[in-house]
């Protein structure tokens, strides 16, 4: 089942709605069958974010005193 964003030309209101094929869209709050249907805008990731530089304890710090001053690191 394919959801789309529609917005009523008689209230003015903007929704989501689950269309099955044999269903006709109405607006939640007026009832009404006059909608335009929205462009869906989504967002997708490829690969995970890499990790920010200088901010894991062991070294990767950036502590002035060297690796294992900034007290995270295991001694």
């Amino acid at each position: 089942m394919p959801i789309y964003e529609y917005a009523c030309r008689e209230c003015g209101r903007e929704f989501e709605q689950l269309v099955r094929s044999d269903t006709v869209a109405q607006c939640p709050r007026c009832g009404s069958g006059a909608l335009d249907k929205q462009l869906s805008v989504f967002a997708t990731s490829a690969a995970a974010p890499a990790p920010a530089a200088g901010t894991g304890p062991c070294g990767a710090c950036g502590h002035p005193d060297g690796p294992g001053a900034c007290g995270l690191a295991p001694h």
